[in-house]
């Protein structure tokens, strides 16, 4: 267990995972799939944060239905929450840098809890100091 690999997935690949969200030549859903197969083949964990749940409900998710979910993953599933100083951090951050606040947030927490951010989304592109992002696709 002391190998194990931290991930920590943006809300968008949740939503590309749910909603099959492939696109011509661009097979995202079909990514987040196969990295989520992959990261529990490899005994490795996936950080789910109360960040990606409120992001899920705005998508129209019921909370119920994102648990039954994550309950089907639940060996591999760890949920945190945000800190007071996570979030004060990311609502600095995010006006100073014209970024979401929950992309932001998201780099924070994968960062304070030494996971791999997996995104598609440029936004991450301005937060490199914080953490490097990287695509599902490096990791399948």
């Amino acid at each position: 267990m002391e190998n194990e690999v931290r991930f920590y997935l943006d809300t968008s690949i949740w939503l590309d995972f749910f909603e099959k969200r492939d696109e011509p030549d661009f097979p995202k859903g079909t990514w987040a799939k196969n990295l989520i197969r992959k990261i529990i083949n490899d005994n490795n964990e996936i950080i789910f944060s109360d960040a990606n749940m409120l992001e899920l409900i705005n998508n129209s998710y019921s909370q119920f239905e994102i648990e039954e979910f994550l309950s089907n993953l639940k060996e591999i599933i760890i949920c945190i929450e945000a800190t007071e100083k996570e979030i004060g951090k990311a609502k600095d951050l995010a006006q100073k840098r014209d970024i979401p606040k929950h992309d932001v947030l998201h780099a924070l927490i994968a960062r304070d809890n030494s996971a791999i951010l997996i995104d598609l989304d440029a936004h991450f592109k301005k937060l490199t100091d914080i953490i490097t992002s990287h695509t599902p696709k490096e990791f399948i």
